[in-house]
């Protein structure tokens, strides 16, 4: 199992499939928006923005898989993402179920020199209060989907930070003498 994983951890084949995730939640989140009528709250736009992240940290890692630095450095930052995408993921559930109460206002509360809501208006642009996600299927809704989704990603993305960091202590076959 672990030289499974310290395999796939430097495999183009998880990178591509991380960018593919991306463009599938974004993909999803863009279908509900504008053919579901289902506005985005500031904690969704959120949400958007840290999957975009972990597709860009995921399309440049797939270019620098021969690099144990550049996996390890890689997959670190994709752990950091994924464990915020599940820290955003737990409020969108939390607001929605009633757990926790704050102000979720319309403004997405980027700096000037990073207004992506400003850019991009058509997909970063906060449309409604927080409080609400449209059902999915069998009475399950987005915001309780997400919130396992992110955890799984959450787990795939720490166990092979963990994989990458062990790989870099074996003694590297393209410097080694035999």
């Amino acid at each position: 199992m672990k030289a499974f994983l310290i395999d796939f951890a430097a495999s183009r084949r998880y990178w591509i499939g991380l960018v593919l995730t991306g463009i599938a939640l974004e993909a999803a989140g863009l279908y509900f928006q504008y053919l579901r009528g289902e506005l985005p709250c500031v904690l969704c736009i959120q949400v958007r923005l840290l999957v975009v992240a972990f597709a860009l940290i995921a399309l440049l890692a797939s270019f620098f898989t021969r690099s144990r630095l550049a996996m390890q450095l890689f997959h670190g930052l994709t752990t950091l993402v994924m464990l915020a995408l599940v820290e955003r993921s737990w409020q969108v559930l939390a607001v929605e179920r009633g757990w926790t109460f704050g102000s979720c206002s319309m403004d997405l509360g980027m700096p000037e020199w990073f207004a992506i809501d400003k850019w991009l208006p058509s997909v970063f642009e906060v449309q409604t209060s927080c409080g609400y996600s449209p059902l999915l299927f069998f009475g399950i809704t987005m915001a309780e989907a997400l919130l396992v989704f992110s955890v799984i990603l959450a787990i795939i993305s720490a166990a092979l930070s963990v994989a990458s960091w062990l790989d870099s202590r074996q003694p590297n076959p393209a410097t080694s003498d035999t």
